[in-house]
């Protein structure tokens, strides 16, 4: 199975962004840890901190399965919502941090309605947990 991993804006700061929220291991570091513990999937990874970029990553459904970090994007992206809506394949949205403890504009996901599932305060550890759910 193809899995393709987004991430949305900042996420490319990861380990050294906010490392009290968001910890101290890059997505680099962290996809190679992934890629190993689950050699049977496809693993592709994809940041953006352009909303048109990710639109764009997504419409060419070269995928069998999505996991995405929207980040900021998630509060207020309906151009990403409706992108999402028209991908007729299993979708998990994946939150590092605990998205409901957090500021008041933080606490809403426009993306979440079009996704199967979501993730939120699990720390990187989100991203392992949706492609476990992706092999049942």
């Amino acid at each position: 199975m193809k899995v393709l991993i987004i991430n949305g804006p900042n996420l490319n700061l990861l380990g050294t962004r906010e490392p009290e929220i968001y910890g101290t291991v890059s997505m680099t570091d962290y996809l190679e840890t992934l890629k190993t513990e689950f050699s049977s999937f496809e693993l592709y990874y994809y940041q953006s901190n352009i909303e048109g970029e990710i639109i764009n990553r997504l419409q060419k459904d070269d995928f069998d399965a999505l996991i995405i970090n929207p980040g900021a994007f998630t509060h207020y992206s309906y151009a990403i919502a409706d992108c999402l809506k028209n991908i007729r394949k299993p979708k998990v949205e994946v939150h590092i941090s605990n998205i409901y403890k957090r500021e008041e504009f933080r606490q809403k996901s426009v993306t979440a309605a079009n996704t199967d599932a979501v993730l939120s305060g699990f720390g990187m550890d989100g991203y392992r947990l949706a492609i476990l759910s992706l092999k049942s």
